[in-house]
């Protein structure tokens, strides 16, 4: 029997949240899977810190530390166990921490939809450059993947992760705010390109994410991992296109 380890920890994490990827990986390279998963596994921290109840300033020293803790990986020094696996990338880990500090403020409610993307847009450029160096293949599409954060974001935050610009009828109690979100989800869908671009992994997460947040707009409860054979097809149609 073995024991599990801190780095096992973060990546089990992940796969909890994403169980579709207990099917989907099959898709992804062999020789890259262990890297992917630590890479999702990153930048879920990410999203961890961004979505943050409560008191902020925890997260905020958390992701000072992370910033100093990319910027030795740029000099091969690691002491996170997710550096285990991503550390020895030749990625450009500095400017992916100098993008860090724009997660506090976009914790905010946006003023509309298009302010909610402009928050994230230079953290979204710095993922994509850094995803292209770790997983391979062709840049992912930073509009994408900063629609993917704020889909996160909504799953957690719920009424605070909706623009200012789809106001909330109080009267109207929980289905009122009930539909902000959902009617905030199909503007994200809208705006969130269907072929984001990236490697098949990323094409794959992308999928997921999207089904999701589709359901949710369309008034479901996603239940993700229970129909295996259609996570199957989307992994399947999402890692060849």
């Amino acid at each position: 029997m073995t024991t599990p380890t801190a780095l096992d920890s973060f990546l089990d994490k992940w796969r909890a949240r994403w169980p579709e990827w207990a099917v989907a990986e099959v898709f992804a390279p062999e020789g890259q899977r262990a890297r992917t998963l630590a890479w999702f596994a990153l930048l879920q921290e990410f999203d961890d810190i961004l979505n943050v109840a409560g008191d902020p300033l925890p997260a905020d020293a958390k992701l000072g530390w992370w910033a100093t803790e990319l910027r030795d990986w740029s000099g091969h020094r690691s002491r996170h166990p997710l550096g285990r696996l991503l550390e020895p990338v030749q990625a450009p880990w500095a400017r992916l921490a100098d993008a860090l500090p724009d997660l506090v403020p976009a914790r905010g409610r946006p003023v509309d939809g298009a302010a909610a993307l402009a928050s994230l847009a230079a953290y979204a450029d710095a993922v994509a450059d850094a995803e292209a160096a770790v997983l391979g293949g062709p840049r992912a599409w930073p509009q994408a993947l900063a629609a993917q954060v704020l889909a996160t974001r909504l799953a957690e935050a719920g009424l605070e992760a909706v623009p200012l610009a789809r106001p909330v009828d109080e009267a109207g109690g929980a289905a009122a705010r009930e539909r902000a979100q959902r009617d905030w989800a199909g503007e994200l869908l809208d705006a969130w390109p269907s072929r984001p671009g990236g490697a098949p992994a990323r094409r794959m997460w992308s999928a997921f994410a999207r089904h999701r947040l589709g359901l949710f707009a369309d008034g479901h409860l996603p239940q993700p991992g229970r129909r295996p054979l259609r996570t199957l097809w989307q992994a399947w149609r999402a890692a060849r296109a």
